[in-house]
């Protein structure tokens, strides 16, 4: 190969070899690391650009488009390499990455995820992260405890389960049990058995307010009109659970739940204990970076995931959502700005926007 011209200030001679091979292979995955310049012309573009291959010898390498426009190029008509294709293709990458692991027998590791993203692993774990808030190995640990729970709850065997969501030993998920699955996983398996789980209803300005709670943090908050009903649909989810009210120890977690309803712009943290698959926790997790006051799209949550395509699962995911406005799904919204649904009613859900957005 020829001598390669690179830019010595950002770029040493091996990562221009690495770099020219992502050129050559017009790499998607390599979009938002560099952008190349071509001499002879004078543009510059992302490395997944359609347009003819340069020649190596006339190439030089930028960390950003701004570096380049410094140095004296024109952007590339054909890519728009200042446009926002850097983060698409991160998005597309992280995708394929979550196939990858959801796929798999036993979890990748961070080198192989990253050798197929070409990518270094630092890198690659930076990217993973930004995208979809979690880490690789935290994501394929929601994925495994999702297929423990759907195991277990077919009524598979405790160890059936665990061997066919990947876990090589048993003990292995019982060091993470409570914090996957809140309870003991013969515990899940038979709908909360043993389990204590305070619970108190009380009154907001959305009308009855369920707010209930394991040792490991809140796992239901529900609104509604009937107090009865929403007691009754806590004993249908863990038939089995030791159900605690009146405890007025419990009393200050219910406040701080009613105030999310009432003095949005104050939050307060509180732990949460919630699952759901591994694209639904990930969904979630997107939900809870919506601030006070703002909206996001199913789309744009989509994007946000890395699942551009998912637009009608993150609208499901929403759906599943177990602890209103704990996590605030109530804060996306349809594309064309409507409200979209709301599983404890739209009209709950206009109310909270209009009192968000009042401030």
């Amino acid at each position: 190969m020829s001598t390669l011209i690179t830019d010595a200030a950002t770029t040493a001679p091996t990562d221009a070899l690495v770099r020219m091979q992502a050129v050559m292979d017009r790499d998607p995955g390599a979009d938002g690391q560099f952008v190349y310049a071509v001499v002879t012309t004078g543009v510059f573009c992302k490395p997944s650009c359609p347009s003819r291959r340069p020649r190596p010898e006339n190439v030089r390498f930028y960390p950003s488009a701004a570096a380049a426009r410094a140095a004296g190029h024109r952007p590339c008509k054909r890519c728009a390499p200042e446009g926002r294709g850097g983060t698409t293709a991160h998005a597309a990458l992280v995708a394929r990455a979550c196939r990858q692991i959801e796929s798999a027998e036993m979890p990748p590791s961070l080198t192989e995820l990253a050798a197929e993203a070409r990518l270094s692993p630092f890198h690659f774990h930076r990217i993973f992260k930004a995208t979809t808030g979690v880490t690789p190995k935290a994501y394929a640990a929601a994925h495994r405890a999702g297929r423990v729970r759907e195991e277990l709850a077919e009524g598979a065997p405790v160890t059936a389960a665990l061997y066919e969501a990947g876990f090589g030993a048993s003990s292995r998920f019982y060091e993470t049990a409570a914090a996957r699955l809140g309870m003991r996983p013969t515990a899940y398996r038979d709908g909360g058995r043993d389990v204590a789980i305070r619970f108190a209803v009380g009154e907001c300005s959305l009308g009855s307010i369920l707010v209930a709670a394991t040792d490991q943090g809140v796992c239901a908050v529900q609104l509604g009109d009937d107090p009865a009903e929403l007691v009754e649909a806590l004993q249908d989810r863990f038939p089995n659970a030791r159900l605690i009210g009146d405890d007025t120890a419990f009393a200050a977690t219910v406040a701080a739940i009613v105030g999310l309803v009432e003095r949005p712009h104050h939050p307060v943290e509180l732990p949460l204990d919630v699952q759901g698959t591994a694209f639904q926790e990930r969904v979630w997790q997107a939900l809870r970076t919506i601030p006070p006051g703002d909206t996001a799209s199913y789309a744009e949550i989509a994007e946000r995931i890395g699942s551009p395509q998912a637009v009608r699962a993150v609208a499901n995911a929403c759906g599943a959502n177990p602890v209103a406005v704990a996590i605030p799904c109530h804060r996306v919204v349809r594309s064309d700005g409507s409200l979209g649904g709301y599983r404890w009613g739209v009209e709950r859900k206009q109310a909270l926007l209009a009192r968000e957005r009042a401030r």
